[in-house]
C-alpha cells in the first residue's frame, strides 16, 4: 500500500504536475491532460484579488497550476463529466486547496445561471477542439466528450465566458489554428475583443498546431502577435522556454491590460 492509495480508485494514478509539489489524480483509460493546459495556465495573467473560472476544467489541472503561479486569487472550475469532476474534487483535497479552488459539476451552457453574470475578472478555457461533425470519435465516451463538441459547442464556451466576465474582464483560450476564423467571429459577436495571439508549434520546422488567444470584454480593436513558441528542440527535448515555464516561480501581475 502506498501513501496515495487512500485517494485513488481503480485504474487511477497520481502524477506530479511539475509545479510547487502539486499532484493530480488521473485515469489514463479516460483522459489525461496535455501540454496545452499547461501553456494556457502560463499564458493567463491573474492579478491579486482576481476571481477566475476555468470552463471545462476536466480533472482540474488549470486551476491547480494557477493556484501555484498566482496569489490572493479565488479559483473556480466547471466540468460536465461527473467522473472527471469527482476526480478533480479529490485532487483539490489531496493538495489541501479546498479553501482556494471551488468546483461545479454542470453543463457550460448553465455557467452564467449558476455562477452569476458579470461575476468574474478572468475566464479561462481549454474546450473540445473538434466540432461534433469533425474528426474520428473515440469509442471511450469520456475521451470523445473531452475532444468533441458533444456537450458544448465553441459558441457555448465563448458566450458563457462573455456572460461571466465583468466589463474589461480577460478571457484566455487555447484551441487549434484551424478554428481561428470561428473563434474571432464568435468572440466579437459576444463582445470579446481579441487582443493577443500566440502560435505554438511542436518543433522549429513544423507548422503551429496550437494557438493561445487573449480577449478583453468590451475593449477596442487591436491585435498583438507574440513570438511563436516551440515545444521541442532538434533533440526531442523541451526547448528552453518550455523548461522556463515549468521552472517559473510564483508571479502575480499588479497591472491590468487595456
Amino acid at each position: 500500500m502506498t501513501e496515495w492509495d487512500i485517494w485513488l480508485k481503480k485504474g487511477e494514478r497520481v502524477d506530479d504536475v511539475g509545479f510547487g509539489g502539486l499532484f493530480l489524480i488521473q485515469k489514463p483509460a479516460e483522459f489525461c491532460y496535455g501540454i496545452d493546459g499547461v501553456l494556457l495556465a502560463d499564458f493567463a495573467e491573474l492579478k491579486k484579488g482576481n476571481r477566475a473560472v476555468d470552463l471545462g476544467t476536466g480533472t482540474g489541472i488549470i486551476p491547480l497550476i494557477l493556484s501555484y503561479k498566482s496569489e490572493g486569487t479565488e479559483l473556480w472550475g466547471l466540468e460536465v463529466q461527473e467522473a472527471s469532476f469527482e476526480r478533480a474534487l479529490r485532487t483539490v483535497a489531496l493538495n489541501g486547496l479546498t479553501h482556494r479552488i471551488h468546483l461545479i459539476c454542470s453543463d457550460v451552457k448553465e455557467a452564467v445561471a449558476i455562477l452569476g453574470a458579470g461575476s468574474f475578472d478572468t475566464v479561462i478555457s481549454n474546450p473540445p477542439y473538434n466540432s461534433n461533425k469533425d474528426g474520428l470519435k473515440n469509442v471511450n465516451m469520456a475521451k470523445t466528450i473531452a475532444r468533441h463538441e458533444i456537450t458544448g459547442t465553441l459558441e457555448d464556451f465563448i458566450e458563457s465566458a462573455s456572460g461571466l466576465l465583468k466589463d474589461r474582464g480577460d478571457f484566455y483560450l487555447v484551441h487549434r489554428p484551424s478554428r481561428l476564423v470561428d473563434i474571432f467571429i464568435l468572440a466579437r459577436k459576444y463582445r470579446l475583443e481579441p487582443k493577443t495571439i500566440r502560435f505554438v508549434s511542436p518543433r522549429f520546422d513544423e507548422k503551429p498546431n496550437i494557438v493561445l488567444i487573449h480577449c478583453v470584454k468590451n475593449a477596442g480593436p487591436e491585435l498583438r502577435f507574440l513570438d511563436p513558441l516551440f515545444v521541442y528542440d532538434k533533440n526531442g527535448e523541451y526547448t528552453k522556454e518550455i523548461q522556463n515555464i515549468y521552472e517559473r516561480k510564483k508571479t502575480c501581475s499588479d497591472t491590468g491590460q487595456v
